[in-house]
């Protein structure tokens, strides 16, 4: 797992999206309530309505892979309206025209036209392209613009002409500390449809696991995978269900750390003396493969070779990131091949190695891919870098002349707010700005980052969505559009309408409290629920000790990375804080302390009933306190009343021990309150 820095606070990435002009804000307002948002629109005046008369027809070239989207399109419209429509539109009289140059290439290649143009007027809907990518986006722009009117369902008039910003726009899912079974990974490339990404990033082997069938070398999957792998047949079919939706699979095979799963069934290719097992503790581990032996590359040419013919995709990433080294200090005969080589640390021998491999790749007619460890002086121009230590190493691979994809700050497993993702850019921050137009076009686009640490397959969606639609809107969007309230308006619309894919981020938080208290309705524990959030980063880890057979059934994993209760309260709390609020305003906030400080007598009889919600006695008296705090500094705002300086300097202190993690969550109304102490008057 790559290590990255948070790069700001929720209260700063909120002090951001509240200094947006109230030009920006009131731009928002008439903004297509949709994720990405398109390169170009022009909206007129009306609606095209959607009833039991909707028809669709393909025009122009044809295959398979469209009826199929036609058909997709169709079910998720029928469950969007309730309307179906999965059978009848296709023998009703098209009002919905889909027209189709050409083909996109047989493997789906890097920077292909993803272009299309939308027209919808009050009587039918013409969709364009030059292939049958720039329809698979079209549909989903149609479909997320469906909404419910008085007159029934319907789509504004508008037209679209539409293109990514960028070519790679990806989405990576680590199965190796975690396995995924094949429903979670379909219904997440269903969600990336959705939102226009195009690279499905398979992390197939790390020291907890390696996931992928081999048939030149069994004991991979057969001893280090505790039977958990996709069969090559099943590969095969997330692939062409990836290639259905217009997005490329690429797959990360670890190497030559991250690779303890690797050495249980081939203990030859390891550094160290062994006796390997599967890794069940998570981190930075000490195996690593020999970069000494040419037994080594002869066995890694037979693996890449079976595994680049079972993936057709142009590039083959092979990962490269945090080697410590430890293993190959330890070997003598390692040490010696140094001396002998001239090679005088162990980044120098990494080198050595990541040389070799990469002329493995390049003699299968692939193009590798890894991590920033695998850049070097010397390193083929043709290799792409994936960042993840930040904007600055990008600049350096793309300076370097080669290509790159950023990651640091997608994230999504440190459980950071939307707005921060959503405010970096692949081509953000000082060392981008420096960069000439050619070396920004080396700049391929970015991928957010699912570690598996701390998900499984209930709770995954809610880690990932809605906050990638964000992501995604980075990737695709125009460089201008960072209107972060409108971002989080439009994300909530999308979320719901994920639901339509097969996702279950919006409602797996209630199913895993009624398991949490044996309750069919715990109304106390959903409303703690509501504005308590996981640890930023990698705090968790710290605060309780968790392996690969660790249950992820309490709060922590039960409730959203981001609380929507919570930073909508936030916004309340600064409007009042700046003095902009109005009575309505203060108001609300005081129903939401009141509800928050009186559900802990509610709720502390229903939390000793259960070991999994016991240790959250002290959350829930905590954020009673912290409502009682914040009731008097809003009696005391409303009412412009003059506070001792040191009662204010007292509540303050206990805020801030407040904001401290308890049972492996943060209570999220903690910043808020402070807000409204600080802006409290003082002798």
């Amino acid at each position: 797992m790559k290590r990255v820095g948070l790069p700001c606070s929720l209260l700063l990435i909120l002090a951001c999206a509240f200094g947006f002009s109230m030009h920006l804000i009131a731009q928002a307002q008439t903004t297509l309530p949709i994720m990405p948002l398109p390169s170009h629109d022009v909206q007129g005046q009306g609606q095209f309505s959607i009833d039991g008369n909707f028809g669709i027809a393909l025009q122009g070239y044809t295959e398979p892979r469209l009826q199929r989207a036609q058909q997709r399109f169709l079910v998720t419209l029928s469950r969007e309206t309730g309307i179906p429509l999965w059978r009848e539109a296709q023998f009703n009289r098209p009002s919905f025209v889909v027209q189709t140059a050409g083909p996109s290439d047989p493997v789906q290649r890097l920077g292909e036209d993803e272009s299309y143009r939308l027209e919808i007027s009050a009587s039918g809907v013409k969709l364009t392209a030059a292939n049958p990518l720039g329809v698979l986006h079209g549909l989903q722009t149609f479909l997320q613009l469906v909404r419910t009117t008085p007159q029934g369902f319907s789509v504004p008039v508008v037209t679209i002409d539409d293109q990514p910003r960028f070519p790679w726009r990806g989405l990576m899912i680590d199965v190796g500390r975690h396995f995924m079974p094949i429903p979670v990974i379909e219904r997440n490339l269903n969600a990336m449809e959705a939102v226009k990404l195009n690279v499905f990033h398979w992390h197939l082997s790390d020291d907890q696991g390696f996931r992928a069938e081999s048939e030149k070398f069994p004991l991979l999957q057969e001893k280090g995978s505790d039977g958990l792998y996709y069969t090559q047949a099943q590969i095969r079919e997330v692939i062409e269900y990836a290639r259905d939706r217009g997005i490329r699979v690429v797959p990360e095979f670890d190497m030559p750390c991250h690779t303890t799963s690797w050495f249980v069934g081939y203990p030859d290719l390891a550094s160290g003396k062994g006796p390997y097992h599967i890794a069940r503790r998570f981190g930075v581990l000490n195996a690593a493969m020999d970069p000494t032996r040419e037994s080594t590359y002869t066995f890694l040419n037979t693996f890449i070779g079976e595994m680049t013919v079972l993936f057709p995709d142009q590039y083959f990433h092979i990962g490269g990131d945090e080697c410590n080294g430890k293993e190959w200090n330890a070997n003598p005969h390692i040490q010696a091949f140094m001396r002998a080589h001239g090679l005088r640390d162990n980044a120098a021998l990494q080198a050595y190695f990541t040389g070799r491999v990469q002329k493995l790749v390049a003699a299968h007619h692939k193009i590798m891919e890894g991590w920033d460890e695998v850049l070097q002086p010397n390193t083929p121009k043709d290799v792409v870098i994936q960042s993840w230590r930040g904007q600055t190493a990008l600049a350096v691979a793309v300076r370097q002349g080669n290509r790159g994809i950023l990651s640091t700050g997608y994230y999504i497993d440190l459980n950071q707010p939307a707005a921060e993702h959503y405010l970096v850019d692949p081509l953000g921050g000082d060392a981008a700005a420096s960069l000439t137009p050619q070396q920004k076009a080396r700049v391929l686009g970015g991928e957010a980052t699912m570690w598996s640490e701390y998900v499984t397959p209930e709770n995954i969606d809610s880690r990932i969505w809605p906050r990638t639609a964000a992501i995604a809107e980075r990737y695709w969007s125009p460089e201008q559009v960072r209107d972060v309230p409108s971002m989080y308006r439009r994300m909530a619309i999308v979320s719901q309408k994920l639901e339509n894919y097969g996702l279950n981020n919006d409602y797996f938080t209630d199913r895993m409290l009624q398991r949490m208290t044996g309750e069919s309705d715990p109304v106390p524990l959903k409303v703690l629920a509501a504005v308590v959030q996981p640890p930023l980063g990698y705090e968790r880890e710290s605060l309780a000790k968790y392996n690969t057979f660790t249950p992820l059934n309490r709060l922590a994993d039960a409730v959203p990375p981001e609380s929507e209760t919570a930073r909508k309260f936030n916004d309340l709390a600064r409007q009042i804080a700046f003095g902009k609020a109005t009575p309505e305003q203060f108001q609300q906030a005081k129903q939401w302390l009141i509800l928050w400080r009186d559900n802990d007598a509610k709720l502390q009889p229903l939390l000793v009933k259960s070991d999994l919600t016991a240790d959250l006695a002290p959350v829930s008296h905590i954020l009673a306190q912290v409502a009682t705090v914040g009731l008097q500094a809003l009696d005391d705002l409303e009412n412009n009343r003059v506070v001792s300086a040191d009662k204010r300097q007292q509540n303050l202190a206990s805020l801030k021990i407040a904001e401290k993690p308890q049972a492996v969550v943060v209570d999220m109304v903690v910043p808020s309150v402070e807000l409204l102490v600080e802006a409290t008057k003082t002798q």
